[in-house]
């Protein structure tokens, strides 16, 4: 099942129809913007098996150059919301759902910016590292506990982990 609310932070175990969820909306997207799109990468925690996530599929799209704002006004146009980017300036960011069911979260970047290598180096690392994906899960799931209701808050206290993360991951798993 896919869906929360935009400030509850509630983990559900990993599902592989998350999986599926990303695979239909990858195709949605290419239908609505065609070449414009150079990738689309399942990233966030629901692409990584194992471990806890809230259920809001994560979408990493990569446009063409120069084309970010055309892309973003052709999904406002169809069921796409933006939002603040919380301070990372090279991406435009896109949700999917009302506030009180977020279904897809969406980045859209140009090829090789920060959001785009940080990302997918991220992913990947842990898809790679099982110990590091547990650790992560645990750091998580306390967290969830501790901030049931304040997005901003979980979100903040990860930080450090993920910056440890992508001092690490960057440099050999970076597109």
């Amino acid at each position: 099942m896919v869906g929360l609310s935009r400030d509850a932070v509630a983990l559900e175990p990993h599902d592989p129809s998350w999986h599926d969820a990303y695979v239909e909306e990858a195709e949605r997207l290419r239908n609505l913007v065609g070449e414009r799109v150079e990738g689309v990468e399942h990233v966030g925690s629901t692409a990584i098996g194992g471990i806890p996530a809230k259920p809001i599929v994560d979408v990493l799209v990569v446009v063409s150059d120069g084309e970010t704002e055309s892309v973003a006004a052709a999904l406002d146009a169809n069921g796409y919301e933006r939002r603040p980017n919380d301070d990372v300036p090279d991406r435009v960011f896109l949700v999917r759902g009302p506030p009180d069911c977020r279904t897809h979260y969406l980045s859209l970047v140009e090829a090789d910016s920060n959001c785009h290598r940080e990302q997918v180096a991220f992913r990947d690392y842990l898809r790679e590292y099982p110990d590091v994906a547990a650790a992560y899960a645990s750091l998580k799931r306390d967290l969830a506990e501790k901030y049931p209701e304040n997005r901003e808050a979980y979100t903040t206290e990860k930080s450090a982990f993920v910056e440890d993360v992508l001092d690490r991951a960057l440099p050999e798993y970076a597109p």
